[in-house]
């Protein structure tokens, strides 16, 4: 046992003078921090010698006589399926049991210019097997095809379907608005003199923290003016991140498409907080002559990187935590390929692996909505940096 750790432990003043509590404090967080880091070594290192032995398994029991490297029709793919899970689609995808597909398809809407505007439910390919009044699924994507079933490579196709990342989308806006509007009614009717209740209750202190922790530190006095569209971000990433977690859902914010579109409304709410000064800053910056050929250019391009930090940052993390999810319950799987003991033995120690992750997403959904809120407050905050900051500086 260390010494700090003794020294809490006994009573004898002479051997604990040596030891402030600043000391102790430090040590202890020190002592934790090695630890922590330690488990999440651990943690990295099996799961990578996991995919090694059980990868390179897989393509070997792949691989033919003939050396030919060729996968068999049927046989488990890991990545095709991870990328399915994360990919859009125009299905809800549940479970396969056998040959029989457990999911909900969704309404196909397609125009072209030679064939005119088609509609129709996305079961009557088959799961891409069937071809339907000359279009086809290959890999999730809706082409034309001729009458021998080939790729019409004439026909230019426009696919404008309610995928389940725009349904999910939709689902997510109207339950915002719903529960939102429901609260302020609530507020409206009680005001504040009435205690509040119900999702009123789990609500308050969200909005109060995101005012005092997010719009009042990074915004100053022109807080009041961004709160709807700060509060707006926070929910509506919030309840997609939460919504996403459901088994057989669409990871809505780990589709960059999502992520960009949140990142361009932003890029534009900053834009147009700008003033004079800011634009000074970036074309005339308070540096010596020489240095400034240098400086406008990275300061004009940081402008971009701004809103591309944040749409990188939110893909990157919720993509992320679906691959592993994804990767651990694959594990049975593997092993399973392997022998059908090694499967079951270790499922247990996988779904283990699993629900611990799940919760850390949970933990993640969080904190990524808030990181996308609180970087767009600093963001705009810069924006507004005027004169007042510049004679309370000097």
């Amino acid at each position: 046992m260390p010494d700090y750790m003794k020294c809490s432990l006994r009573k004898r003043k002479p051997f604990c003078s040596k030891f402030t509590p600043s000391t102790l404090i430090f040590a202890a967080n020190l002592e934790m921090g090695m630890a922590s880091k330690c488990i999440k070594t651990l943690l990295v290192a099996v799961f990578s010698i996991f995919l090694l032995l059980f990868s390179a398994k897989s393509f070997a029991s792949d691989a033919p006589a003939g050396g030919a490297e060729k996968h068999e029709a049927g046989s488990f793919d890991p990545a095709k399926l991870i990328m399915e899970h994360i990919m859009d689609a125009h299905e809800f995808h549940f479970a396969t049991i056998g040959e029989k597909h457990i999911s909900i398809p969704l309404p196909v809407i397609l125009y072209s210019p030679e064939r005119g505007l088609t509609m129709f439910n996305y079961s009557k390919f088959n799961h891409g097997h069937d071809v339907y009044q000359g279009y086809k699924s290959e890999e999730g994507h809706i082409i034309a095809v001729n009458e021998a079933g080939e790729h019409d490579t004439t026909v230019t196709v426009y696919d404008m379907s309610l995928t389940r990342n725009v349904l999910q989308m939709f689902i997510a806006l109207t339950l915002l608005c719903v529960l939102m509007i429901g609260v302020a009614n609530k507020y409206k009717k009680n005001g504040a003199k009435v205690a509040p209740s119900g999702f009123q209750n789990a609500v308050e202190p969200v909005i109060t923290f995101v005012r005092d922790e997010v719009g009042k530190p990074n915004l100053g006095h022109a807080y009041e003016k961004f709160m709807p569209y700060l509060l707006t971000v926070f929910f509506f990433i919030l309840i997609n991140n939460l919504m996403g977690l459901i088994p057989g859902s669409a990871n809505v914010t780990g589709n960059i498409a999502f992520t960009i579109v949140l990142g361009v409304i932003s890029f534009f709410v900053i834009l147009f907080s700008t003033n004079r000064h800011f634009w000074a800053h970036i074309f005339n910056p308070p540096v010596p002559g020489f240095v400034k050929p240098i400086l406008v250019p990275v300061e004009f391009l940081g402008i971009f990187t701004k809103p591309f930090a944040l749409i990188v940052r939110l893909f990157a993390n919720m993509v992320a935590g679906h691959i592993v999810i994804t990767c651990f319950v694959m594990l049975i799987f593997i092993f399973g390929a392997m022998s059908k003991v090694a499967g079951w033995g270790f499922a247990p120690v996988s779904m283990a692996f699993t629900i611990f992750i799940y919760f850390i997403e949970i933990l993640v959904a969080f904190i990524q909505a808030f990181i996308f809120t609180n970087l767009t407050a600093v963001f705009i905050g810069q924006s507004m940096e005027g004169a007042h900051h510049d004679e309370a500086h000097h």
